[in-house]
């Protein structure tokens, strides 16, 4: 077992998600650079999750799913990152919201009970879309454009959402729109091959360009009455503690596990004819290594505790918004340092575009740009101190 998982595997089932992982990760890695160069979505991957029954491993076991909890979530999403960062990070946004749905209940039982059907027998794959061009991100607190009228017993949705992860392979997906006749705002589960549903290519980006995140046209789109499968009481995404997005941070630490990998193979096999050992005989690189290592164990126990936290302590979670938002504003910066000290080591190789490291460069960025933002997560640390710490009279002394 690598060297980085001898304190975090506990279990013999972790041990088992590990390898399985990264059986995944290995070939996802063969097929990572052709899906980064020509921008296309890794279906190849997703039938090889599919094949290794991960599509159903949030769904609890009672709907017949593998009950993954939340720290299993974040190993095996560090791992399958390590192979594809697009890949991992696009299965974490299906198994976070299966995780998201079981955990909270506020959905109509049938409708669950029929998604977990779908998702455990047929292999369905879904994703929400609630971010829009007007708006912003969801998390802060923008009312959805899209719009929602009932009109004789279905509900008719017409709308854009922008940053539609997994777009082309998705059976379902989630939409937030308001309802016109009240103005509040619901959430709605869409089949994807409802007329009137169309992809529009949006997704040009640097980074994380297999993910496929483009623009969801809703054109007229008619669903069941039943699909309004909960109503959003507070913006989307305004949800005080969400455990479940700990699989973005995890899948950016996986990245920069991929890169400190690739710089260690470099410095084991690169021996300029200046020197009589391969350059990681020498202080500097040692160094450089070092520097990548503390950053790593630093961000990544970091993490994986506070994973374990809400797994163990179910009544605590509702206290950790801040813990949870911590631990992602600390693993995707770190993650974009480790990289970076990756390609130092490496020196100008790096910069070939056949050498994987600008990929992961590219790729971590997007870390800083998936919820919650840093901005958010400072605001929310001094809102907590300042509360917790009133004013108290002047010291005489």
């Amino acid at each position: 077992m690598n060297e980085l998982y001898h304190l975090i595997v506990r279990t013999e089932r972790e041990r088992e998600l590990y390898e399985q992982a990264r059986h995944l990760a290995g070939r996802f890695a063969a097929r990572a650079a052709n899906y980064d160069e020509q921008a296309e979505f890794p279906f190849a991957d997703f039938a090889d999750l599919k094949e290794a029954g991960f599509l159903s491993f949030t769904v609890p076991t009672e709907y017949g799913g593998q009950g993954a909890s939340l720290y299993e979530l974040v190993l095996v999403q560090e791992v399958l990152a390590q192979g594809s960062g697009a890949t991992a990070l696009s299965f974490g946004w299906h198994a976070s919201i299966l995780m998201r749905l079981f955990l909270l209940r506020r959905w109509p039982q049938s409708m669950l009970t029929r998604l977990a059907k779908e998702v455990t027998e047929h292999h369905v794959l879904i994703n929400s879309a609630h971010s829009e061009r007007a708006t912003g991100s969801p998390a802060r607190g923008g009312k959805p454009e899209t719009s929602a009228v009932l009109r004789d017993g279905r509900w008719v949705l017409r709308g854009r959402k922008a940053f539609a992860s997994l777009a082309p392979a998705l059976d379902y997906v989630l939409i937030s729109a308001t309802i016109e006749d009240s103005g509040q705002v619901g959430e709605f589960l869409v089949p994807m091959a409802s007329p009137g549903v169309r992809i529009e290519p949006a997704w040009n980006t640097l980074g994380m360009r297999a993910t496929r995140s483009d623009d969801l046209i809703l054109d007229g789109v008619e669903i069941e009455q039943e699909a309004l499968v909960e109503m959003l009481e507070k913006p989307t995404g305004a949800v005080p503690a969400q455990g479940w997005l700990l699989h973005v941070p995890a899948c950016y630490l996986g990245i920069a596990i991929a890169a400190r990998h690739e710089a260690i193979r470099f410095a084991q096999t690169y021996q300029p004819n200046t020197l009589s050992q391969p350059i990681a005989s020498t202080p500097e690189v040692q160094r450089k290594i070092a520097e990548m290592e503390w950053r790593l164990v630093h961000a990544r126990h970091f993490l994986y505790t506070i994973a374990d936290l809400w797994d163990r302590y179910p009544d605590k979670r509702s206290e950790m918004k801040e813990e949870l938002a911590t631990a992602k504003l600390v693993a995707t910066n770190t993650a974009l340092e480790v990289v970076d000290w990756a390609m130092r080591i490496v020196g100008g190789q790096s910069l070939f575009a056949d050498n994987p490291l600008g990929r992961y460069y590219r790729d971590v960025r997007a870390g800083l740009h998936n919820p919650p933002a840093d901005d958010l997560t400072l605001a929310w640390l001094v809102k907590r101190v300042l509360a917790n710490h009133p004013p108290s009279e002047p010291s005489n002394h």
